[in-house]
């Protein structure tokens, strides 16, 4: 199951398709009692899915039974017991992939040219995912981090080794100077190359990033300069070989404390914008100024969802199930102001006081 969205990666998601390109998703649990029920819900939606295959006459014999098929080798792969909050298959002639959200998402089949990307970029950005690199005179291991967690990660070449032949912790443990370990020239050759490597990831993976390691070598990255420069330091050795819930716990309270700061921030913006007039709040105005391209910075409570219906001027609030309703109008909100080059945090649930679980600063 896939978990990283990269932009490359969801450019490949919104090329067009032969049709039918079919998009199936489903909210999961991550704990018991709740999540005895995905297994049923899960077959349930691929079946239906068929269903809205055989039914559908534009779609031929032929890819229907090719696309039936990477339905099924997509249900093969899912692992409920690593779900998240939400499941998203996408299926194809020929292609299918199976992503993991945390995030929950409306469970509805969709058969379109083009897989369904705005559920799947909404839960990318509230999970606001994050680097950890750590580092040791010898090795270096890289950890996409989420919502409570951090899992290792092999994006640009990671882990990467020290060659034994440059490196000889027998000569460290006689002279009994483990800083001296990093003033040697490999050493520092080897952690300018850790840094140039995390630099490539940056470019084409950007998020926050923390750097774990023993203070002499967060010293020395920092002199290689480079994109690692500006990362949070977690002085903490032996991460580099540790399990991720020990990393996770080393960086928990730099990641907490950076949340607390950017949801500050985002409340200043906040504040600001209503004394210039380019505040706006509630589904329906923004609904309106992201269709114009007008939102700089759209804030959003962490569990923040309505459902509503379009009536022709406005949203309104209607019931899930109703006749045109539209559960995930917040990610489309979310993905829409993406598109036009907008800023989207998300922030604690409460933190926006009246602005009803989501508010925006305008261009203009």
């Amino acid at each position: 199951m896939e978990h990283d969205l990269s932009p490359a990666i969801l450019a490949g998601l919104r090329r067009p398709r032969p049709y039918p390109a079919v998009s199936v998703l489903t909210p999961t649990h991550r704990r018991e009692p709740d999540n005895a029920q995905d297994p049923v819900r899960l077959r349930n939606v691929v079946a239906e899915a068929k269903r809205r295959l055989e039914e559908d006459p534009a779609v031929t014999r032929e890819r229907r039974t090719d696309v039936a098929r990477e339905l099924d080798l997509a249900l093969a792969e899912v692992d409920l017991a690593h779900a998240e909050d939400g499941l998203v298959i996408y299926a194809a002639p020929g292609e299918h992939q199976v992503w993991t959200l945390a995030r929950s998402v409306p469970e509805r089949v969709v058969l379109s040219d083009t897989f369904l990307t705005r559920n799947l970029v909404a839960a990318q950005t509230a999970g606001q995912p994050f680097w950890v690199l750590s580092v040791a005179a010898d090795r270096a291991i890289l950890w996409s981090g989420g919502v409570d967690r951090v899992a290792e990660d092999h994006a640009g070449g990671f882990p990467l080794d020290r060659p034994a032949e440059d490196f000889d912790p027998e000569r460290q443990e006689r002279i009994g100077d483990a800083p001296s370990t990093f003033r040697d020239e490999g050493t520092r050759r080897f952690l300018r190359a850790a840094g140039d490597a995390m630099a490539r990831v940056l470019r084409s993976h950007p998020r926050p990033l923390y750097v774990t390691g023993p203070e002499a070598a967060l010293t020395l990255l920092d002199e290689a300069g480079g994109a690692v420069r500006d990362a949070v330091h977690v002085p903490h050795g032996g991460l580099a070989g540790s399990s991720a819930e020990a990393v996770w716990q080393a960086v928990r309270p730099a990641v907490a404390e950076a949340a607390r700061g950017a949801t500050d921030a985002v409340a200043r913006e906040l504040d600001a914008a209503r004394g210039r007039k380019e505040f706006a709040a509630g589904v329906d105005e923004l609904w309106q100024s992201v269709r114009e391209g007008r939102v700089r910075l759209l804030a959003v409570e962490e569990n923040y969802r309505v459902t509503v219906r379009d009536d022709g001027d406005h949203l309104v609030l209607a019931d899930s199930g109703d006749l045109d309703a539209r559960e995930d109008v917040v990610d489309e909100i979310v993905e829409q102001c993406l598109e036009t080059g907008a800023e989207v945090r998300f922030v604690p649930d409460g933190a926006l006081g009246e602005a009803e679980g989501i508010a925006g600063v305008l261009r203009y």
